[in-house]
């Protein structure tokens, strides 16, 4: 039997829409996701020899990175990166929209919670009909109004709002890592280019030495003016290499300046000698550990959050509920205001169903769906663009090392050749054009050798980058 049956006609019928709209409520959910629409992921990456361990990592926003900079076991580089944490401008502006984020959030979950106001007032009226003299009222009263969840739409606007703050969390941290890592390849480059420069220098040194020793011999006529032309223009060229060097290391210093908040002009990085440890990446890093990536998991709790919001939008289409309550007091004197014969209260309930729009709701619905798909699509391609990243560094490491020992045996046979070549020269075996010749390619060989080093290590911070701040699951 109907248990509207038991109520009396009137309140059947006062009942009757509230029942309907709770029987609708369901219809107002959020959308479905097609796990087929989503990039399969491999259980490994391609370029990481060796098993995948299996692992079920936190998400990005829940994650605790840790201080991965301090693999590379450079106090400098230490100090940089953690004012760089504290100071940097895009991580303040990241840590301003989570802010804001979490105040939407409390002022969406308001939304859901009794509404209370007091209010006072005085009112000069006059009845037409009866002729009678103006007279005045004043008032006092307590408001109290609560809109019933039938639908769940309050419920799911929370929930989109919650996921918009947990988005800007991840963003957060995204920003952090993207801003330490940019520190840490920049200071790395920087002690790679101390590295060139003093052996650019030492080289330079070297040719003067070596001029000053082919002038003497050339006003003594033991060599031609062309020789003294020659190490004149290896000095030349070597000094503008120097400076090039020099123009450079100023740039990245000033990059730093921005980076870690500070002003160039006030900002300093001393030469020092590179000894930065590179950390060795495990084999078998398992593709799990994307899924602490935090730009991924803030594309995913943006897509979830357009996931409520077509809820949201779909429930416009259903009745929505209103409870009010008033109590205060109203006399003509206010001496007599709080007695209480001048007492009045009410209560009230609301139900409202709009019937013709225009096609609002309809476009709101079709405007949450388009969301919907957009934020969809950003989430696959940060998904492919997460795995993407990985592949590039882990590749980049393997061909680096496999470079880095070609190179050490190009160099290791460019500086026997220098000697043999000086040996030569020195027993008036060979010109001197053949002895520049070895000196310029061993020279060019050590700088490439430095140029291989440095690329190690950057594609070492961007690899911990890739994998949203290490390798460990």
């Amino acid at each position: 039997m109907n248990r509207l049956n038991h109520f009396s006609p009137r309140l059947r019928a006062a009942l009757a829409p509230l029942v309907m709209a709770l029987v609708l409520a369901g219809c107002a959910t959020s959308a479905s996701i097609d796990p087929a629409s989503l990039p399969a992921t491999p259980t490994a990456f391609r370029e990481s020899k060796g098993p995948a361990a299996a692992a079920t990592p936190a998400t990005a926003e829940a994650q605790t990175r840790g201080a991965w900079w301090k693999v590379f076991s450079d106090p400098v580089l230490d100090q940089l990166v953690e004012q760089a944490s504290r100071n940097n401008n895009s991580v303040q502006v990241a840590a301003g929209r989570l802010a804001q984020a979490r105040a939407l959030l409390r002022s969406t979950d308001a939304s859901r919670a009794p509404q209370v106001g007091v209010g006072a007032g005085a009112v000069r009226q006059k009845n037409a009909t009866t002729g009678n003299e103006p007279q005045t009222v004043v008032s006092a009263n307590v408001n109290l109004s609560y809109e019933v969840d039938l639908i769940g739409k309050l419920s799911l606007a929370s929930d989109a709002a919650s996921l918009d703050a947990k988005s800007r969390e991840a963003l957060l941290n995204s920003t952090q890592l993207l801003v330490q890592a940019d520190v840490a390849q920049t200071y790395l480059n920087l002690r790679a280019l101390d590295t060139e420069r003093t052996l650019v220098r030492d080289t330079l040194q070297a040719y003067r030495n070596t001029l000053r020793l082919t002038e003497v011999r050339f006003r003594e006529g033991d060599v031609a003016e062309l020789d003294v032309a020659r190490v004149r223009t290896e000095v030349a060229s070597t000094e503008s290499d120097a400076l090039a060097l020099d123009r450079r290391r100023a740039e990245l210093e000033h990059a730093l300046a921005v980076l870690v908040g500070e002003v160039a002009s006030n900002f300093q990085v001393a030469p020092a000698e590179w000894t930065t440890a590179l950390p060795v990446i495990p084999a078998g890093v398992p593709s799990t550990v994307l899924a602490r990536r935090p730009d991924v998991s803030a594309a995913q709790s943006t897509m979830r959050a357009a996931q409520a919001r077509v809820g949201v939008a779909r429930a416009a289409w259903f009745p929505t509920f209103s409870l009010t309550a008033t109590g205060g007091y109203a006399a003509p004197e206010i001496s007599d205001l709080f007695k209480l014969s001048t007492r009045a209260w009410g209560v009230g309930a609301l139900l409202s169903l709009p019937i013709f729009d225009g096609g609002r709701r309809e476009a709101g619905v079709q405007n949450a769906n388009a969301e919907l798909d957009i934020a969809l699509a950003n989430y696959r391609e940060q998904i492919l663009v997460a795995f993407r990243d990985v592949e590039d560094q882990l590749s980049a490491l393997r061909l680096l090392a496999e470079q880095s020992e070609a190179q050490s045996r190009s160099v290791a046979s460019a500086t026997r050749a220098t000697v043999l070549s000086d040996s030569r020269y020195r027993n008036g075996l060979v010109s001197q054009l053949e002895l520049l010749d070895a000196q310029r390619s061993e020279l060019r060989n050590r700088r490439q050798a430095l140029q291989v080093k440095a690329s190690q290590y950057l594609a070492t911070v961007g690899l911990i980058r890739a994998l949203g701040g290490g390798w460990m699951s």
